[in-house]
């Protein structure tokens, strides 16, 4: 045997040796976590989801080991929780073990972990006060931000009015609108609608969407400040990318919906006559008078479930969970799509169905699986600002025009075109017929 041959055994040995020890100290470390489908060397569990749809294989797997179980993706551990129960209880009841941010190769990739949304520890808790207290300072969930709102909603319904009944894409229409309530707030300005450069920003924002959306003056001298350059460049950047692409996508989501059930956007338009009229324009008191708008806003957000996954957490410290213990620095998946289409919660969840927020008198009812923005510490801190730009652009589109499609209702698919880190409806035209 030569010494090239020798060599080359040599290599293949220790590598199988290493391809046992690393099964061997996968299957050790497993014992202590929740149980879940044995995984391969160096891959994981990756042969066993199915990359376009992630949400139904980590469905599927739930149905063998339970609510609470870990898979490997490659050589990342991750502990999936599934229901309301399983997520309620890790990130409300635990929340401070469940208050890490876990890994977002995308979303890594573009912001280097600097900014709110994927900090952890100090600098993630300067930067979500300092967010929400900005948010707060420029006016949002009182009524200045809301004229704000409705300032640019004149322009969209301008927008539709040109386009003549004509049938058109919604997508760059709406996100549009939707950036430019973001934009002045992080930027102090919004765009025009034909600006090459911010169509080309809106653009972007959507590829990587379906890839995968106080005073600074003594701070100079702290030494623990996060308040640096890159910090408060890239938290602008997560308040404008989160602020565009989640409200504009769940309005596509939303408008698709209501061309597949007309008699569900006539209800609608009832109830806009009966309470608002056409001489004046929406506000948010109308909203608790608009029970029946108010359940088909929520269960477009429930059924449209903008981020199956929820974004991906870590435990900060080892943790006991459900007689279980995850290591500190495992990553987490609270798959807010299973709690949103939990049956417990829910009677018909794969059903869009206005009635999941209606009790039998018509009038707006609660949910408590209600959690398109999380819950906990690290839930979403835009949600006041969501809830009002969907209330507020959806009623005013609808106190204008009645909405059409160029193909019968039968016809139009509603099953999203990409279920990934985000969930996507697909492409698709309308008419907007003013009233």
């Amino acid at each position: 045997m030569d010494l090239l041959t020798a060599a080359a055994l040599f290599l293949v040995i220790c590598l199988s040796c290493l391809m046992v020890l690393s099964t061997w100290w996968q299957m050790h470390r497993k014992s202590q976590m929740p149980p879940g489908p044995t995984p391969l060397p160096f891959i994981g569990n990756l042969l066993q989801l199915n990359t376009s749809d992630i949400y139904r294989s980590l469905m599927k797997i739930r149905e063998k080991y339970g609510p609470v179980y870990t898979i490997h993706l490659g050589p990342r551990r991750v502990v999936v929780l599934c229901g309301y129960d399983a997520v309620k209880e890790a990130l409300v009841d635990q929340a401070e073990e469940f208050g890490g941010r876990g890994e977002i190769s995308i979303i890594n990739w573009l912001f280097r972990g600097y900014g709110v949304f994927l900090s952890n520890g100090e600098r993630a808790k300067q930067l979500r006060h300092f967010s929400i207290m900005t948010l707060r300072n420029f006016g949002v969930g009182k009524r200045s931000f809301e004229e704000r709102i409705l300032e640019e909603t004149h322009f969209l319904l301008e927008s539709l009015r040109a386009t003549k009944s004509e049938p058109f894409d919604p997508t760059f229409v709406l996100s549009r609108s939707v950036s430019n309530i973001i934009s002045s707030i992080a930027f102090g300005n919004r765009f025009e609608y034909e600006d090459q450069e911010f169509l080309s920003l809106l653009r972007a924002i959507l590829e990587v969407f379906q890839f995968a959306s106080t005073s600074w003056g003594q701070e100079e001298e702290n030494p623990n400040s996060e308040f640096f350059l890159e910090n408060l460049i890239m938290t602008t950047l997560n308040v404008f990318f989160a602020g565009t692409e989640t409200v504009s996508t769940t309005l596509r989501y939303g408008i698709l919906l209501l061309l597949k059930y007309p008699e569900i956007e006539e209800k609608i338009h009832k109830e806009i006559e009966r309470v608002i009229g056409l001489n004046r324009i929406p506000t948010m008191d109308d909203r608790p008078l608009m029970p029946y708008t108010d359940a088909v806003i929520h269960e477009i957000q429930r059924f449209g479930d903008m981020l199956p996954l929820g974004v991906a957490r870590c435990v900060t410290c080892d943790t006991k969970f459900q007689g279980y213990t995850i290591p500190k620095g495992t990553d987490v998946f609270p798959v807010l799509g299973s709690v949103l289409r939990d049956p417990k919660h829910f009677a018909r969840p794969d059903v869009f169905d206005p009635q999941h927020f209606l009790d039998d008198n018509g009038q707006f009812k609660k949910n408590k699986a209600f959690m398109p923005f999380s819950v906990g510490k690290r839930s979403c801190f835009g949600e006041p600002l969501a809830r009002m730009e969907l209330f507020l652009i959806l009623t005013s589109i609808l106190q204008n025009f009645r909405l059409k499609s160029p193909i019968p209702p039968e016809k139009i698919d509603i099953s999203p075109m990409l279920v990934g880190f985000a969930t996507t409806p697909h492409f698709y035209e309308m008419c907007a017929i003013p009233l």
